[in-house]
């Protein structure tokens, strides 16, 4: 009995370890394309199209979800899905891709404002910690006493996957456990990609580009290496490995290794694209995660919403 069950968490450690990694290269894999010409939503559009077709035997297998719960996965993928890759893309256009990402990270934090302030329901003294510790770290992160270093548009639109975020936690309480993670990611890629057609219009993409070459890391590799990667790797392989995870390990412990996600991302922006954050705002990002960890952790215990404070471990919304 102790055997498999040490061998299942190790490989659950595995798959979160590996979703967390997947889901962090997909900045630095997206920003080349969108350094080369090809816009934000096109980018959002060519890697939520290529994991909805991977996917497409998975929403084939649990078709039964699209008659039982069709506007649950309709919101999911229209929010969470669609709204926070698309607004995470087009922030990285203008800000720092660990930026944007710490940024993003804040949804957590904007769970607990909506506990508190549309419910109208206490939250625990935690939360209100994870809200101090992630607003101090994000005035560190933007460093307010300059200024703020970025670009407002591109804050903004971080702020913006930030709320589409906050929008999967919600959802993920609201459904429960009533419908398998495996159905909402496939369906959820599905509607994302319909939703994303009519505003990036893909017949207008710049399809001679992915052709074309791009430069990652100093290195010069065809513009196609980036689509496969976000597709397939960040967007297919992230979400499954994700679900994978959480099976077979506690969603605390599955959510809290997703947190590695950030860290990636800081560190395959920096070798990959220079983007350095300074030690000020690394310290800030520091402070960013521990908020969200805390406000997290806490959105899932003693108010109600177990289940949107943990499952997002299992099929989250994903950059």
């Amino acid at each position: 009995m102790g055997e498999p069950a040490a061998r299942r968490r190790a490989s659950g450690l595995g798959f979160a370890l590996a979703s967390a990694l997947a889901f962090g290269g997909s900045g630095p894999f997206a920003r080349p394309l969108i350094d080369a010409g090809v816009g934000p939503l096109q980018v959002t559009w060519l890697r939520v199209a290529g994991a909805a077709l991977l996917l497409l035997p998975l929403a084939i297998r649990h078709r039964r979800a699209l008659r039982t719960h069709p506007w649950l996965l309709l919101a999911y993928g229209a929010f969470p899905m669609a709204g926070v890759q698309a607004c995470y893309f087009a922030a990285i256009s203008r800000i720092p891709v660990g930026v944007a990402l710490l940024i993003e990270f804040l949804g957590p934090i904007l769970v607990v404002a909506w506990i508190r302030v549309v419910r109208r329901q206490r939250v625990p003294r935690a939360a209100a910690v994870g809200v101090v510790l992630a607003l101090a770290g994000l005035a560190c992160l933007v460093e307010v006493w300059a200024g703020v270093r970025f670009d407002p548009i591109g804050l903004a639109l971080a702020l913006g996957a930030a709320f589409c975020q906050a929008g999967y936690f919600l959802l993920s309480d609201a459904a429960g456990d009533e419908v398998d993670p495996l159905a909402v990611i496939s369906y959820g890629a599905l509607v994302a990609a319909a939703v994303i057609t009519v505003f990036a219009r893909p017949w207008t993409l710049p399809w001679q580009l992915l052709t074309g070459d791009v430069h990652i890391a100093g290195a010069t590799t065809s513009a196609l290496v980036s689509v496969v990667w976000l597709a397939f790797v960040s967007t297919a392989v992230a979400y499954v490995t994700g679900v994978w995870a959480v099976r077979r390990l506690s969603p605390t412990v599955a959510g809290a290794v997703s947190y590695l996600e950030v860290l990636t991302a800081i560190v395959l922006a920096w070798l990959m694209l220079g983007e350095a954050l300074t030690s000020v705002q690394l310290l800030g990002a520091v402070i960013v995660v521990a908020g969200a960890f805390v406000g997290q952790k806490a959105v899932g215990s003693g108010d109600g919403t177990d289940r949107g404070g943990d499952v997002p471990a299992a099929s989250r919304t994903g950059t």
